[in-house]
């Protein structure tokens, strides 16, 4: 599997997060340490993300519902 290169973030949920484009595959890593995959996610949906103005409480409303995942 490629690795997803992940970013931080200034959050209190989220600590890294990454987006692969050709894959639709959002990748995040909680300030828990926990690594979760979300599948089939637009690309607008990472940049809405990155663009929160609470990017813990987007990730909660509207990715961690509505996608599936995978936990690494």
């Amino acid at each position: 599997m490629i690795p997803v290169h992940r970013q931080p973030i200034e959050s209190s949920v989220l600590a890294e997060v990454g987006y692969d484009q050709k894959r639709r595959l959002l990748e995040v890593k909680l300030v828990s340490g926990a690594i979760y995959q979300y599948l089939d996610v637009p690309a607008r949906e990472f940049m809405a993300l990155l663009a929160a103005e609470s990017s813990g409480r987007y990730y909660n409303v509207s990715i961690k519902p509505n996608y599936d995942y995978r936990q690494l």
